[in-house]
């Protein structure tokens, strides 16, 4: 690439020779040929003047001296009486090179006995003598002081201006600020497509007719259908919202704007309007597009809600964009996407019909979602043919997408660090535990007692998880120290389910309260390797009792909002008197209690698969699911088995074949009469197991 940077220079520097050439030969034009000053001492002043050498002189203060320089009469007498006098190096050199000396300078001190001689012989002679004032440079000095730093100052702002203003910092001046810092993407460079997408397939269905009607517009028009503006997906983070969007302009081919809610927002008034204003106008330019608004409630929260500065820059903002949405000018051919996890503060008008016309939720993906968003990572990834992706699909309840590849990348992290050409299963179980609680303390020593202490607490999760196993499964038991805890079981629910029922939730309270059970029962003393159950049953019961109505004494009412915010996350803010408190904290204390009661009469009545388990825990520290069950069953260890492939991530034909293949099934059901067209063609997806818990796993790690 060529460097603009070094021509610049090389011409700056033939500029200044060309300068510094000008000015000399300036000089020597004008005064090659004059006459030189010569300087004198004073006594040779006083001399001169007394022998009538001198034409006429100047005296003029300055710098607490006198300063007099004057001319003489004659060349040749000024060279004689120099010649005559003690004569300076300065002097031969001149006298050498010949050249005429017609003027002088000295200089006197103010108090110097001399100033009365120089007078006296002044008038003496009738010498002319001229006396000027003391010359004023301060006036000077003190105007180039004030104006310099101004000019320093502006240029320093001009050029960061030029610098942070229009696309890039290329060009736009100061109003190149009100630009939107767009990046477009060239079609040919997008190259995500459906099939890079998995574990979103019924998302995926409602976004094939965007690219249906990005791709041929006139189908859709012919029959008077009106393409939705604008389709919102929301969803928590990381489950693939982005990607989406993404893949819906790669499958369009059409250009790509993508653009932060947050870039829209500057210091200065207007200028997020202004950036609005130039994203539509360059979509509009390149029309079919796509605009992608990521984390769009950083602008469009609701309006009103506080007075003056920034919020007012923020509703200028949101008001343009409602009129580029849906105003008087159309935005046809524009589709805005955007992306949120909190559409519950989104302004009313932007996701009213005719804006926001669709609304996607993009929740986490179930078991079948996690296991094709495992294939889709670890295709460029050599797996070990011990690695069980369905198996590890199951373990990973409540994972997004962004989780699952970073599972996978922590687990070729480790294969490279210990030298090995595949990623096998034990890399993956020991990613899953470095996410899921840190890495291993290897160097940090537990007691004797201490671990076998840890060992029971974690076999009495594992012994009243797999007696009390309708809903949940027992997973994985280690007492590999991590993080702050000394262990962990880990539980997770039989299927994906999304509502939980009151015996599985008495279950799940049963299986936190087997580890305190077991101490109890072994050691006959209570440790604190129970702070973290506790708090996971407390929160718990706590729902079960103000948000799910499980409650005979509360009834069926919700007391403290949404079951997923917790009651320490409300700021401790209560809707009810303190008499229902005081009921809630009994109700509360009476289903731990209960739980506690289950476990300890499980942990009596199986004593001896406890202590099979526990040293078997202590003998390899870490059990898996299968482990678990034979140790409980037969008491001997088997290996892991491996489960068939499911298919992976569809594309976007097979996502749109199998849309159609359901509308046409449902368009034969409407014809031949049944009540329930919506109803899905596999019966195998009508099973009442469709939901439990939120999704999240049930873990009982032990303190330290």
């Amino acid at each position: 690439m060529k460097n603009n940077n070094s021509g610049f220079f090389r011409s700056s520097f033939l500029y200044v020779i060309i300068f510094l050439a000008i000015i000399a030969g300036l000089y020597t034009l004008f005064n090659g040929g004059k006459s030189t000053t010569k300087t004198i001492s004073t006594s040779q002043f006083v001399k001169q003047l007394n022998d009538k050498d001198i034409k006429s002189f100047t005296m003029q203060p300055g710098n607490d001296v006198y300063t007099i320089s004057g001319t003489y009469k004659s060349n040749s007498k000024a060279s004689k009486s120099s010649n005559s006098s003690n004569q300076s190096l300065s002097s031969l050199l001149q006298s050498s090179q010949n050249q005429s000396t017609d003027r002088f300078t000295t200089t006197v001190m103010p108090n110097d006995p001399f100033l009365n001689d120089i007078n006296s012989a002044a008038k003496k002679t009738k010498t002319d003598m001229t006396t000027k004032p003391a010359a004023n440079s301060g006036y000077w000095i003190s105007m180039i002081v004030s104006i310099v730093p101004v000019i320093l100052i502006f240029g320093v702002f001009y050029i960061m201006m030029r610098q942070s203003s229009g696309r890039g910092g290329q060009g736009g001046g100061m109003m190149g600020m009100g630009q939107s810092k767009v990046k477009p993407s060239d079609p040919k460079d997008n190259k995500t497509r459906f099939n890079n997408v998995a574990g979103a397939d019924e998302e995926k269905e409602e976004l094939v007719e965007i690219v249906e009607f990005l791709k041929n517009p006139k189908k859709f028009l012919s029959l008077g259908a009106r393409i939705p503006k604008g389709v919102l997906l929301e969803g928590p983070p990381g489950t693939g919202k982005t990607l989406l969007a993404k893949a819906v302009a790669g499958e369009a081919s059409v250009p790509f704007f993508s653009m932060s809610g947050s870039d829209f927002v500057e210091m200065f008034v207007g200028v997020g309007a202004s950036r609005v204003r130039d994203l539509f106008e360059q979509a509009k330019k390149t029309a079919p597009a796509i605009i992608f608004i990521d984390e769009i409630d950083a602008v469009g929260r609701r309006r009103g809600s506080g007075i003056g500065g920034g919020n007012d820059e923020r509703e200028q903002t949101l008001n343009q964009i409602l009129i580029e949405m849906d105003g008087f000018e159309g935005s046809e051919g524009v589709i805005i996407l955007a992306s949120t996890n909190r559409s519950d503060v989104l302004d009313p008008a932007l996701l009213r019909s005719g804006r926001f016309d669709r609304k996607i939720m993009v929740g986490a993906p179930d078991v079948k979602g996690r296991e094709a968003i495992l294939k889709v990572h670890a295709k460029n990834k050599p797996l070990a043919p011990d690695v069980d992706l369905k198996a590890i699909a199951q373990q990973t309840p409540g994972y997004v997408g962004a989780d699952l590849e970073n599972l996978l990348n922590e687990s070729a992290l480790l294969a490279a660090r210990r030298n090995k050409k595949q990623i096998d299963s034990a890399d993956l179980d020991e990613a899953e535990d470095r996410i899921f609680q840190g890495p291993a303390k290897t160097n940090r020593t537990m007691s004797k007692t201490e671990r076998e202490t840890t060992a029971y607490h974690e076999a009495g999760h594992a012994l009243v998880g797999l007696v009390r196993s309708d809903a949940s499964v027992v997973r994985k038991v280690t007492i590999v120290p991590r993080g702050r805890i000394g262990g962990y079981a880990l539980m997770t629910p039989k299927a994906d389910r999304y509502n939980v029922r009151y015996s599985e939730a008495k279950e799940q309270l049963a299986g936190l309260m087997g580890g305190r059970a077991a101490e109890l029962a072994v050691f006959h003393e209570a440790s604190s390797g129970a702070a973290n159950d506790f708090q996971q049953a407390t929160g718990l019961a706590r729902q079960m009792v103000t948000a799910y109505g499980m409650s005979d004494k509360l009834g069926m009412v919700q007391l403290e909002g949404n079951a997923s915010v917790g009651y320490s996350e409300q700021a401790g803010n209560q809707s009810y008197s303190d008499e229902t408190a005081n009921l809630i904290d009994q109700e509360v204390r009476r289903f731990t209690k209960e739980a506690f009661d289950d476990a300890t009469e499980i942990i009596n009545e199986h004593r001896d698969k406890l202590q099979a388990i526990a040293e078997a825990l202590l003998k390899v520290e870490t059990l898996d699911e299968k482990q678990i069950k034979d140790i409980y069953e037969t008491g001997t260890f088997t290996p892991k088995g491996q489960n068939d492939d499911d298919e992976g991530a569809k594309t976007f034909e097979q996502t749109k074949a199998e849309l159609d293949a359901r509308e046409s099934e449902a368009e034969k059901r409407v014809k031949a009469g049944d009540a329930d067209p919506d109803k899905p063609l596999d019966d195998a997806n009508d099973d009442e197991d469709e939901s439990v818990d939120d999704g999240s796993s049930s873990n009982t790690p032990t303190d330290d």
